[in-house]
């Protein structure tokens, strides 16, 4: 099967192929680090986009090479036609299924690993993997359920199997780490189809043994350990305002759109006075407590805050004082992220 995702010491998730086609016929697997890493020149001289996979092809001492996994293996499928499976059944849904991953499924893998945002399109890592779960359930439910064979499509190994099949691992191996039940990781349908072809086809065990092998690693190394919703969780106890959005403490709520909650104060210190609040706290209880993963819903939260402050019908004239009161000493008493927004007066200067 020559479809390589290792990883290698560096925490690479693939590695640079070698393609010497001579007597001997040689492909050679090396990591990025033989050349320097990634976004080195030499590397970025064969793919300017510093990623991998990269396969180089020496032929008659002329180098040629090769990015992207679709293009590398439809380039070895034409290479090798004469040799073992086709990798390309009539059934067009190999080619769909590996599509639907390319598109849509792998590009948010980062969201499972990666210490921060962006994960593809998407600034939050929640927002993304929920992404990734619903691309996975479009694949599954391509699956057929009386399929004859271990395969994806039946007793024919396809270029689907090999494209899906390193994702899945990574898939079953990091979303338990963000709090997804271990036998929930995988759609049903996909999970069958995972463990039967890893137990049939020594192959698929072998870049299983060999992929799983390498995430223990980063395990051990604490990949996770920083990682808010993996190793970071929010512990801190509900507050008021988690009893606000459940809807078991009435409110006067002005803005909701799903990720932030905006409602007037029930002690107000002025005229207009609401509070915008981020509906998932996700360790915001206080404003030093965020990271680059906030980035988006504090985006969302001043553009929330800006526009209400427009509105005359919440009593606001010309302009606004938005505040942010931060731990103890800058006088915030509920422990999750706020922002006043207070209008309708001259506001004086400098505050209390």
């Amino acid at each position: 099967m020559l479809y390589d995702m290792p990883v290698s010491n560096n925490g690479a998730r693939c590695r640079i192929i070698i393609y010497k086609k001579n007597i001997e016929n040689e492909i050679k697997i090396e990591s990025p680090m033989v050349l320097g890493g990634l976004k080195t020149p030499s590397y970025l001289a064969l793919n300017p986009q510093g990623k991998m996979p990269l396969l180089v092809k020496n032929v008659n001492e002329e180098s040629v090479a090769l990015p992207e996994s679709d293009t590398i293996c439809r380039y070895l499928l034409e290479e090798y036609r004469e040799q073992g499976p086709s990798f390309l059944p009539t059934d067009s849904k190999s080619n769909l299924i590996s599509r639907l991953h390319d598109t849509y499924l792998g590009p948010l893998q980062g969201a499972l690993y990666k210490a921060v945002p962006p994960f593809s399109m998407f600034g939050t890592r929640e927002a993304a993997q929920r992404e990734f779960s619903k691309q996975m359930q479009i694949i599954d439910d391509l699956i057929e359920n009386d399929r004859n064979g271990p395969y994806l499509l039946g007793s024919e190994v396809s270029l689907a199997d090999a494209t899906l099949f390193p994702t899945m691992i990574f898939a079953q191996f990091m979303l338990p780490k963000f709090g997804v039940a271990e036998g929930e990781a995988l759609p049903p349908k996909i999970q069958s189809w995972y463990q039967k072809v890893m137990k049939e086809d020594p192959v698929f065990g072998k870049v299983h043994e060999e992929v799983l092998s390498a995430l223990q690693g980063w395990d051990s190394n604490g990949r996770w350990d920083s990682i808010r919703g993996a190793g970071v969780r929010d512990l801190e106890p509900q507050t008021i305002f988690d009893k606000i959005i459940a809807g078991d403490i009435p409110a006067s709520i002005v803005h909701d759109d799903g990720d932030v909650l905006a409602f007037k104060d029930i002690n107000p210190a002025a005229p207009a006075h609401l509070l915008v609040i981020p509906k998932h706290r996700n360790g915001l209880s206080k404003i030093r407590d965020a990271s680059p993963e906030h980035i988006e819903i504090l985006g969302k939260m001043m553009l929330v805050a800006g526009n209400l402050a427009k509105d005359s019908n919440l009593g606001f004239g010309d302009g606004a004082r938005l505040v942010i009161n931060d731990s103890k000493d800058g006088g915030q008493e509920v422990p999750h992220l706020h922002i006043h927004v207070l209008g309708g007066r001259q506001m004086l200067w400098p505050p209390g």
